[in-house]
């Protein structure tokens, strides 16, 4: 047995970084060619420096840039050096490719060349949030962080007893609301910069849990043994049995726990119910199921 730890290859540490960067610029390119054109505010640090684009003309990258490494002091001040050293690479490269790709894609005129005057701002905002969901969710899923509003939601969860989730979504409200000092934006955008935030929240959630999401289901039922056979049999998983004792009856019995897709889920739950109307289930959500037939370990 050794206390060393596994480091990663020089090849899987660059390949990590590349697939990084390939998240955050798909992030970038939906903000550049459907949001900023259309005054579309969606929420976090890119959508306050877009504001500031838009009404300033202030490059996006530059005060994407200090706004970030504003938080980037008070994170490391805060919350220690490993979590705002962590940031650092996702901060730099959404800034550089702000700066790099909006310039490129204006001479091009890609906003142009796709028609997206034609398109329903509506359209646009669903088109944006996906796009850049799916970015984030790939720079999330492998371990990476692009900065933001975290920081402060981290630093208030510090110090006062409130949820992460509760302060980012006050902070993207504020964003959003700053819109309106956007010449000519009303309510519609507030309308549109919402329903960026919540497909952005679905697809990275999406992206992150989604295809993978696992339940754990514990079965009581005088039928356990039946149960199992027809989950290990018809539908492939494994079971595991438990022993319990009922307070009230004072009888013991067996508990039947067994891991499952989402897809499996329903189709399990059915033969449960068809096997005995009468057994007793608990279904909860797992953060991640590692191991055989289900998602591998990672490096």
């Amino acid at each position: 047995m050794t206390n060393s730890l596994i480091k990663p290859s020089a090849w899987e540490i660059l390949r990590k970084y590349i697939i990084f960067a390939l998240g955050i610029s798909m992030y970038v390119v939906a903000w550049i060619i459907f949001l900023i054109p259309n005054h579309i505010i969606g929420g976090g640090v890119t959508g306050l420096a877009s504001v500031i684009y838009i009404t300033t003309g202030f490059p996006t990258g530059v005060a994407n840039f200090m706004i970030n490494l504003v938080l980037f002091c008070f994170g490391f001040y805060f919350l220690g050096k490993q979590f705002a050293i962590s940031n650092v690479y996702g901060i730099v490269i959404t800034s550089l490719l702000f700066l790099l790709l909006q310039q490129i894609l204006k001479i091009q005129d890609i906003p142009a060349i796709i028609e997206l005057g034609k398109m329903e701002p509506f359209i646009c905002a669903v088109i944006g949030g996906v796009f850049s969901g799916i970015g984030i969710g790939i720079l999330l899923s492998m371990g990476g962080n692009s900065g933001g509003s975290d920081v402060i939601a981290l630093i208030f969860n510090k110090f006062y007893n409130v949820s992460l989730g509760n302060v980012i979504m006050v902070c993207d409200g504020i964003v959003i609301l700053s819109s309106l000092l956007i010449p000519g934006n009303g309510v519609k955008q507030i309308v549109y910069g919402i329903i960026v935030l919540v497909t952005y929240t679905f697809t990275i959630d999406y992206i992150i849990d989604g295809r993978k999401q696992t339940y754990k289901i514990l079965v009581f039922s005088k039928k356990n043994n039946e149960i199992a056979d027809v989950i290990g049999n018809k539908i492939k998983r494994g079971v595991t049995f438990f022993n319990a004792t009922g307070w009230y009856s004072k009888q013991e019995s067996k508990v039947l726990m067994v891991v499952v897709h989402r897809r499996e889920k329903v189709q399990i739950m059915q033969q449960i119910k068809h096997l005995d109307p009468e057994a007793f289930m608990t279904v909860e959500k797992t953060e991640g199921v590692f191991g055989k037939n289900f998602e591998p370990l990672k490096k």
